[in-house]
């Protein structure tokens, strides 16, 4: 877009006497106004084929119908304008959209500032002194509900056929239900795709963890067009083995190596945790599977009898903790641990602290979707040495990947 040169301002300040910051503003307003009257004269102009003082040119039943006055709020404060009409009322700006009284971009700075964490009390004080435009809590809530149905198509649209890594958690929260503080759990997925990048494929919010709740969640990634994953990355959720298994039974299960570790940690006490922890490194750091075993037993023999459960915890959970081991150090990095998911519970977290309890389920939705996207737009990198990555899963999961790459 062009901006007025030196000498054209230049010529501005000469031809006007402003004595203030105040004179600018108003004659800006004066501006803004005049040029939103000429864009809406030549769309009308376009529409009916013929300009207004070229009445011989006209090819049209149709012909201009005077004005209706229209007030709206803009930055410059408040601007009353003349929208044209035609004969037969089927003109409407583009530049104005019909019912459009705010053209101040204050709707969307209401939304990137509730994004950030800001409660709708602190949204409007901001406004009031910023602005001088006093909005109630209600119509807060009113302008951040017009995200709702771009919430839902995000949440409907068609995915990738495949994922090579899908990491699950949950995160929970307080949400007041007919008049009772519940507890919510926002269920997120999150993808890589064959060219190693990442998305967030989702967020549910659903009352508990349970199997019938993730199934219904695996359900909901294969409707949009999921066809295989190779390999779920996840805590020690409740149910949620049993879902995988039933929507994607070729998909292998890896449970978050840091997790494991800190469920082992919790039965240790201060003064045996550094030996225990170096001793168990051992275990996490074997080149295969059959040595990792070895290291365990002998973990086992040395702390087994003090500490049951912290080794136990390893035994009953082999199945999902073995598939790390057949990996070269490329893809055990990614798989260690969920920490992709963790960042983006903190990036939650920073922008739910001053909510500690969500009026309504939609309201904690919006808040999560709008972090959501925060974050995405950062995530432009795939993951490193990919190449090789991709080379590994194309052996370890023959036949699954070819054509998709």
């Amino acid at each position: 877009m062009s901006t007025l040169s030196k000498e054209q301002i230049k010529a501005i300040v000469k031809g006007n006497n402003f004595q203030s910051v105040t004179d600018v503003t108003n004659y800006l307003k004066d501006i803004f106004k005049d040029i939103l009257q000429e864009l809406m004269e030549a769309e009308l102009e376009e529409k009916l084929g013929y300009a207004k003082e070229e009445r011989s040119a006209k090819n049209t039943d149709n012909c201009r119908n005077g004005y209706s006055t229209k007030t709206l709020k803009s930055e410059f404060g408040e601007v009353e304008i003349q929208i044209p009409r035609d004969r037969k009322g089927e003109f409407e700006p583009k530049i104005i959209p019909k019912y459009q009284r705010n053209v101040s971009g204050i709707e969307e700075k209401i939304i990137s500032l509730y994004a950030r964490g800001m409660s709708t009390r602190d949204i409007g004080e901001q406004l009031k002194d910023l602005y001088g435009v006093e909005i109630s809590a209600e119509m807060l809530s009113r302008i951040t509900d017009r995200i709702i149905p771009e919430i839902k198509e995000w949440q409907q649209r068609p995915l990738e056929p495949i994922y090579t890594f899908c990491f699950m958690d949950a995160i929970h929260y307080k949400v007041r239900d007919e008049g009772r503080i519940c507890n919510r759990a926002a269920y997120v997925v999150i993808g890589v795709n064959v060219e190693g990048y990442k998305d967030i494929l989702g967020i549910w919010i659903g009352e508990n963890e349970s199997s019938k709740f993730w199934l219904g969640v695996m359900n909901d990634l294969k409707n949009r067009g999921v066809q295989d994953v190779m390999l779920f990355c996840v805590d020690g959720l409740t149910g949620l083995k049993e879902a995988i298994n039933a929507a994607f039974p070729m998909a292998e299960i890896q449970r978050c190596i840091i997790h494991q570790l800190r469920n082992s940690f919790k039965y240790v006490p201060y003064k045996d945790l550094k030996a225990f922890s170096n001793d168990f490194k051992e275990v996490y750091h074997a080149i295969n599977e059959e040595i990792a075993l070895e290291k365990l037993y002998e973990l086992k023999e040395k702390w087994g009898k003090e500490y049951p459960f912290a080794i136990r915890s390893w035994e009953n959970n082999w199945d999902v903790i073995s598939p790390f081991f057949k990996f070269p150090e490329e893809i055990r990095k990614i798989i260690y641990t969920t920490n992709i998911i963790e960042g983006l519970h903190r990036q939650f977290r920073k922008v739910t602290k001053t909510k500690t309890i969500f009026p309504t389920d939609s309201s904690l939705e919006k808040i999560l979707y709008l972090a959501s996207m925060n974050v995405v737009k950062k995530w432009t990198q795939r993951y490193k040495n990919w190449d090789r990555v991709l080379s590994q899963l194309v052996i370890q999961y023959p036949g699954r990947l070819e054509e998709y790459i």
